[in-house]
C-alpha cells in the first residue's frame, strides 16, 4: 500500500495568506476608528453645545440640539469689552512672529551644534538639554523681574523676545537630530565650491530640514496659541489680549457664565489649530518618522 502525499499549490496558501493580511489590516482600522470617535466626541460636544440654549447645555447631553441658538455665534463675537476679532489679530501676530523666532534661533543654533566643530561643544549640548528638565514655573520670579526692569511689562516682547533667542531646547534637540542624519559630504562639497558656514547652512542645510522646520512651525502654533499663564502674567491691558484670555472673560468672578457664547468663540479659536495642523500633519509625520533623506 503506497501513500501519496500532494503538496499544497502555492496559489491557495498565497490567497490564505492574503485574506488573513486583509482581515488583520480591517480589525486594525475598526479599532483605530473607534478610539478616534471616543477621541473626537469632546470636540463633537462643544459644537453642539455652542449651538445650545445655556439651559440645555448641561441637561441634554446629546449630540443634536433639541433646540438651535445659532446667536451664541454673534453675541459672543461682541459680549466682550473688544470685538472678538481683535483677540485673534493678537494671537496671531503673536504666533506668527513666534513661529518666524523659532524657526530662525533653533535652526542656527541646531546647525552649530550638529555640522560644526567648537571646543566645548558636547558641554554646552549637554547643558541645553538639562534645562529642558526644570520646570517653567522656576524661571517665573526671575523672568518676571528682569522684564520689569527692562519695562516690558504690558507687552509682547516678554512672549516674542525668547522666540528669538533660541530658548526651547526641545527644537534645537528636533532639529540637531535631523541635521545629524545629513552627510557631511555635502558640507564638504559646498565647502570646495566656496561656501562658508552660513552659506551652507542657508543653501544647502535648511532646504533638507523642511520636515523638522515645519514640525517646529506646527508646535510652535499649537503651543503659542493655547499658551494661557504667560499672557495672564505680563499682560494688562485688555486690547492686548489673547484668545485664551478673551475665553476666561466670559466667566465672571461668581463662576457663572454665558456657556453657549463661551463654547462657540472656543470653537472659532480651535479651529485655526484644527486647519494647521491638518496642513501641517504631512510634514510633522516626517519631521518625526525620518532621521534624514529619502
Amino acid at each position: 500500500m503506497s501513500i501519496v502525499l500532494k503538496a499544497r499549490p502555492a496559489e491557495d496558501s498565497y490567497f490564505e495568506n492574503l485574506g488573513n493580511t486583509r482581515f488583520v489590516r480591517f480589525r486594525r482600522h475598526l479599532i483605530l476608528c473607534a478610539i478616534g470617535i471616543v477621541m473626537m466626541y469632546p470636540l463633537a460636544w462643544l459644537i453642539s453645545s455652542s449651538v445650545k440654549p445655556n439651559t440645555l447645555i448641561f441637561k441634554d447631553l446629546s449630540l443634536w440640539p433639541a433646540q438651535f441658538q445659532l446667536s451664541n455665534y454673534t453675541d459672543g463675537w461682541n459680549a466682550l469689552q473688544q470685538p472678538f476679532s481683535i483677540y485673534l489679530m493678537n494671537s496671531l501676530v503673536i504666533v506668527v512672529l513666534s513661529i518666524i523666532g523659532n524657526l530662525l534661533s533653533c535652526s542656527l543654533a541646531a546647525y552649530g551644534f550638529a555640522r560644526l566643530d567648537f571646543g566645548g561643544r558636547k558641554l554646552f549640548f549637554a547643558l541645553m538639554l538639562g534645562t529642558m528638565m526644570l520646570p517653567g514655573h522656576v524661571l517665573l520670579v526671575p523672568q518676571y523681574i528682569m522684564f520689569s526692569k527692562l519695562d516690558w511689562l504690558n507687552t509682547y516682547y516678554p512672549l516674542l523676545v525668547p522666540n528669538f533667542l533660541a530658548t526651547n531646547a526641545f527644537y534645537i534637540f528636533l532639529m540637531v537630530q535631523f541635521m545629524r542624519a545629513l552627510p557631511r559630504e555635502l558640507d564638504d562639497a559646498a565647502r570646495i565650491d566656496g561656501c562658508g558656514p552660513f552659506r551652507t547652512f542657508y543653501r544647502i542645510i535648511l532646504p533638507l530640514c523642511l520636515p523638522a522646520l515645519a514640525t517646529t512651525a506646527v508646535f510652535t502654533f499649537i503651543s503659542v496659541w493655547n499658551e494661557f499663564f504667560g499672557p495672564l502674567l505680563y499682560l494688562t491691558d485688555p486690547e492686548l489680549y489673547t484668545v485664551p484670555l478673551a475665553l476666561r472673560q466670559f466667566m465672571d468672578s461668581e463662576g457663572q457664565s454665558q456657556w453657549g457664547q463661551m463654547f462657540a468663540m472656543s470653537f472659532v479659536s480651535v479651529a485655526p489649530v484644527i486647519g494647521f495642523f491638518i496642513a501641517g500633519q504631512k510634514y510633522l509625520v516626517k519631521g518625526i518618522a525620518t532621521t534624514g533623506l529619502k
